[in-house]
């Protein structure tokens, strides 16, 4: 991550609330196999937690969480809605490069990944933004299950929040 002044605007919460209602399908580039990773995490939450069609890219792992991966964005079955990317700095041009030359609508990058550069180059070519926010925790925020996260939201309620 970049130690320059940060800039840019990311999206509002209302905003990127309208991004993952909008959002369908999710490719993870640079999911790993090992439940250690952060990635791979993500990947447990949205599997069993969101009605998102999730997809794994890596160029050297064959199956993840029973599921097949890829090992570009080029090869998946369908043009994902948005691109998770958990990928070092250096890597996020070329990852952004990628999602845009299959279409993508939204790049989004992880807790603790900031390119400002990606950023306003994404958003030039018509992409949607999201940085230094974790997709599982948005998307638990917005959607009462924040404690499926391992937060505990201090709310008691025996009311059951339905998940987008």
């Amino acid at each position: 991550m970049s130690t320059a002044a940060r800039t840019w605007l990311g999206p509002s919460a209302a905003e990127r609330l309208a991004i993952l209602r909008r959002t369908t399908s999710i490719a993870i580039v640079g999911a790993s196999d090992k439940p250690s990773r952060a990635s791979y995490f993500v990947a447990t939450y949205l599997l069993s937690s969101s009605r998102y069609r999730v997809y794994f890219v890596n160029p050297v792992a064959k199956e993840i969480l029973g599921q097949p991966v890829y090992k570009s964005l080029a090869e998946l079955p369908e043009v994902p809605d948005l691109v998770d990317v958990f990928r070092k700095h250096d890597d996020l041009p070329t990852v952004l490069a990628q999602a845009q030359a299959v279409g993508a609508r939204t790049l989004w990058l992880q807790l603790g990944s900031w390119h400002e550069e990606v950023a306003a180059a994404a958003e030039a070519a018509g992409m949607e933004v999201v940085m230094d926010r974790c997709l599982k925790i948005e998307h638990a925020r917005f959607h009462g299950g924040l404690n499926l996260a391992g937060f505990d939201t201090g709310v008691i309620s025996s009311k059951r929040q339905l998940l987008a």
